[in-house]
């Protein structure tokens, strides 16, 4: 059977990441589906870490950053623009840390979100 009606073209999916300690960051979906799978948890949309958790997901996020800096993000802007270098996934984790860090130094949840 085939489908009728409006079809609409989505854009990138975008997340955000909250925490009280710190700004909201948000990300292009698959990125962020990246770090948060490099963090330890499922990539389930909406997601949480508590704060007892945050330390962990830290440390777990960092290695993951460490161990291959020079692989690339993926999602948009890769090799779309030849003047521009390509960014790599530990360059796109470094608002994200910064983010778990301030929760982890004050003791505050991590959620994330469709935006």
């Amino acid at each position: 059977m085939a489908v009728t009606g409006p079809r609409y073209i989505l854009g990138p999916m975008l997340i955000t990441f909250r925490t009280k300690a710190y700004a909201d960051i948000t990300m292009f979906g698959e990125v962020a589906l990246t770090l948060i799978r490099l963090m330890g948890h499922s990539g389930s949309v909406p997601g949480a870490i508590l704060a007892e958790d945050v330390p962990a997901a830290l440390t777990r996020l960092r290695a993951a950053a460490a161990a291959s800096p020079d692989a690339l993000a993926p999602g948009p802007g890769q090799g779309e623009d030849a003047e521009e270098p390509p960014v790599t996934l530990s360059h796109r984790a470094l608002p994200l840390i910064a983010l778990l860090e301030a929760a982890a130094r004050d003791g505050c949840n991590v959620m994330w979100d469709k935006d």
